[in-house]
Formats: structure tokens, C-alpha cells, sequence
């Protein structure tokens, strides 16, 4: 049994590779799913100044828990068991540690399709991921 990771982020980009993945299951294909959901580290002094270290820990788990209701949605409607987590840092080596720690191999990964400067930030975790893991990564657009 193949073990999948699938970084969600929102995008309607990560749900096409949910739905990939239900697919792939569906014509027979033995996968264990695993989502994953990276939210930023919030560095700004400003915002550390005003909110209690309790406070943007819930609103982070807030964020990841919309982010990742969709793709839950659709895995649990189609009868598809999975894990879901969600963890903070710099999104590509949060992935591939998850990846490496865990032993799944990060096969699907949403590209998003954005305007060039946020596609550039936000196409760099796809890329990011690809250099520190040593196993297979399929980009879903």
C-alpha cells in the first residue's frame, strides 16, 4: 500500500489532487492518504505584541481546520479513510520532514494558479519540496 501525502492549502488546486487521489483509489489502486496542512510561523513583532502566544496558536489551528475541511470532505464522502494533521513553519521543509518522519511519500502536491508575484512565492513550496525528499512527487495542476 502506497502511502500519499497531500499538502492542502486552500486552493481549489489541492482539491484536484484529493479528487485525483479518490479516483486513483476507486479504479482499484491501494493508497493510505495522509493531509497535511502547513501554516506560517507569524514572525511580526506587531502581531506577537497584541495577541497571547494561546490566541495565534488557535487562530492557526483555526486556518488549518478551513483549509482542510474540503479535502476532508470529500475523502469522507467517498469512504476513504485518512490522517490529517496540520503543523507550522516554512511550508517545503515542513512537508518533506512530515514526509520523511512518517514514512509517506509525498506524491501529490496542488500547484496553485496565482498572478506571477504570488505565484512565484506560492509555486516555490512545490519546488521547495523537491529538493530535500529522494522519493516520487507528482505536481497536480
Amino acid at each position: 500500500m502506497a502511502r500519499i501525502l497531500i499538502p492542502i492549502d486552500g486552493s481549489e488546486t489541492a482539491l484536484r489532487a484529493v479528487r485525483w487521489v479518490i479516483e486513483q483509489i476507486r479504479a482499484g489502486v491501494n493508497h493510505q492518504v495522509s493531509l497535511l496542512n502547513v501554516q506560517p510561523e507569524i514572525l511580526s513583532g506587531h502581531a506577537r505584541a497584541y495577541f497571547t502566544k494561546t490566541d495565534l496558536d488557535a487562530f492557526m489551528a483555526e486556518q488549518a481546520q478551513e483549509q482542510l475541511a474540503p479535502a476532508q470532505k470529500l475523502l469522507t464522502e467517498a469512504n476513504i479513510p485518512y490522517e490529517s494533521s496540520f503543523e507550522r513553519g516554512h511550508a517545503p521543509m515542513v512537508i518533506a520532514d512530515h514526509a520523511k518522519k512518517a514514512g509517506i511519500r509525498p506524491d501529490r502536491d496542488g500547484h496553485r494558479g496565482l498572478n506571477r508575484v504570488s505565484g512565484l512565492l506560492l509555486g516555490s513550496v512545490a519546488t521547495g519540496v523537491l529538493h530535500p525528499v529522494d522519493v516520487p512527487v507528482t505536481l497536480i495542476k
